[in-house]
């Protein structure tokens, strides 16, 4: 089992930044990927960035260029650096990780941004 815990989510006016953190705990060994997804009320959960353990990252198109998603294997903890944000940035953000066949989600933290 892979215990996963979120922190950084808030509230902040468009154009803010957020800082978002999730470590992983328990079996982590062999943990590759790990990531962000998010899910805004009404829509369905979509990926936001990820990063694999040897660092090569994937995006959204919506958030190149705003978010940097980076890694810290020692620390086992993966972090979404979250610039110019905008409304529609507005979600539940869920940590992810991946260590193949399972796959294990945090249990969300809230980013709200205002206009």
């Amino acid at each position: 089992q892979v215990q996963l815990v979120e922190s950084g989510g808030g509230l902040v006016q468009a154009g803010g930044s957020l800082r978002l953190s999730c470590t992983a705990s328990g079996s982590i060994s062999n943990i590759n990927v790990m990531g962000w997804y998010r899910q805004a009320p009404g829509k369905q959960r979509e990926l936001v960035a990820i990063i694999a353990r040897g660092g090569s990252t994937n995006y959204v198109d919506s958030v190149k260029g705003r978010f940097t998603i980076s890694r810290e294997n020692a620390k086992n903890t993966v972090y979404l650096q979250m610039n110019s944000l905008k409304p529609e940035d507005t979600a539940v953000y869920y940590c992810y990780a991946d260590r193949s066949p399972y796959t294990y989600w945090g249990q969300g933290t809230q980013v709200t941004v205002s206009s």
